[in-house]
């Protein structure tokens, strides 16, 4: 049924160089070229690619036009960039609750709540400890439909194990005093358990039926990625559940004994934004490896082809597997970018203060450090517009506010929250 809204161990040793490589890859470290570089200036023709540099992938052609380097857009609307909240730790997700407050996560395992006048409260208790090593931490945040009745909210995090780590869900209450989280259940945990400190994914996105999907990753080193293939392995999936964890009966692999029933999507790499559109929808931005960002519609049973084909080549350079971009029974990407703009967080517009801006993609760069408007139509790029690049910031998560507003949160040990509203 397909719905609308919609190994072996290798020797550690050989994997050391490459672990250093993600560990300062282009989706958590690397620098945006600077414009004389070859990187896209504000005074690109009218229409003509933002993106100047050559791409990573130098003898692949995309498989339609449009698939990437969408005409250069410019917004004829004015903005006004404001700051929310300043000196959040290394923030990874932000959530407004119903009486705009927001809670926000930081990495090293504190949730936090922002309040109207942007003060920052004190870390909530009650979480559970989370590993806090490479890209782990506390990741995503969100708050159940029935936040107003049941004040529960749901996060994900690296959740550290006995011989390794992984991904994990729970849910909890918000205390009547706002200082703790209560209740707390872990309602999915990624499998296999790994040893790797990269690529955990993930976001949450509730769905109108009462279901949710959870974007997962890879975990990046070669023996796990291949995992993104297998059936038996929650790694490189979108999976989709029912709000306490179990599995929805119409799943698309329920009832077969050779695939997780949890699974709605396969062939992912590193997922770190995800959101519905207008329609029911889901969109999600994967992590590509040296080139390969991807913007995807996962839908149900489908392979996204990761790691058999891929728009990036290896960190060191060299193409990867048989350097295949289309096989089939696998799945293009509806875009991609080469070279990356690192991709984490991200909204379908549909509030009325940008009417010029609903049904839009609005995505966080980070590597780039940006805020990346993709103009659509027709479930296509049309165009692709960059904002907030003067603020030199990496942009980890963004959401759309109750008063139709843009918020962006960066990463760094003095983040900021900030809030992007039409000039007046």
């Amino acid at each position: 049924m397909q719905l609308t809204y919609t190994h072996s161990s290798l020797l550690k040793v050989a994997t050391l160089s490459l672990l250093a490589l993600c560990a300062a890859c282009s989706r958590e470290a690397a620098s945006p070229a600077p414009a004389g570089n070859g990187a896209a200036s504000a005074d690109a023709p009218a229409g003509a690619p933002l993106e100047t540099r050559d791409a990573n992938g130098k003898d692949y052609k995309p498989a339609f036009a449009g698939q990437t380097r969408a005409p250069g857009v410019k917004s004829d609307v004015a903005i006004d960039v404001t700051v929310v909240a300043k000196d959040l730790k290394s923030a990874w997700a932000f959530e407004f609750l119903p009486d705009e407050r927001i809670l926000v996560t930081e990495r090293e395992g504190n949730l936090r709540i922002v309040g109207k006048d942007g003060a920052v409260s004190a870390p909530l208790k009650g979480l559970p400890k989370v590993y806090f090593q490479g890209q782990g931490g506390l990741l995503d945040v969100a708050i159940d439909p029935q936040f107003a009745s049941n004040r529960t909210i749901y996060w994900t995090y690296a959740e550290p194990r006995e011989g390794g780590n992984g991904t994990a869900l729970a849910k909890g209450v918000l205390s009547a005093d706002d200082s703790a989280v209560e209740k707390v259940q872990v309602i999915f945990r990624q499998m296999p358990t790994f040893e790797s400190n990269l690529h955990f994914g993930s976001r949450i996105v509730f769905t109108p039926d009462g279901k949710l999907f959870l974007a997962l990753g890879e975990r990046s080193v070669p023996e796990a990625r291949v995992q993104s293939q297998d059936l038996n392995s929650h790694f490189g999936k979108v999976v989709r559940l029912n709000l306490d964890g179990s599995v929805p009966e119409d799943n698309p692999f329920v009832g077969r004994n050779d695939a997780k029933p949890e699974i709605w999507s396969y062939g992912h790499r590193n997922i770190q934004a995800a959101a519905l559109d207008a329609s029911g929808t889901l969109w999600v931005i994967e992590h590509g490896p040296r080139g390969g960002d991807e913007l995807n519609q996962p839908q149900a049973g489908l392979n996204y082809g990761w790691p058999v084909i891929t728009y990036g080549i290896e960190y060191s350079g060299p193409k990867i597997g048989e350097g295949l971009t289309a096989q089939e029974g696998m799945e293009q990407p509806v875009y991609y970018w080469d070279p990356v703009i690192a991709p984490s967080g991200m909204i379908v517009y549909d509030g009325s203060m940008f009417p010029e801006w609903q049904g839009n993609i609005f995505v966080g760069g980070l590597a780039s450090m940006r805020l990346v408007r993709l103009q659509m139509q027709d479930g296509k790029v049309a165009g692709e517009e960059w904002l907030l690049q003067d603020r030199g910031r990496r942009i980890r998560d963004v959401r759309q506010g109750p008063d139709g507003a843009i918020y962006v949160v960066t990463e760094a040990a003095d983040g900021e929250l900030l809030k992007i509203s039409r000039k007046s």
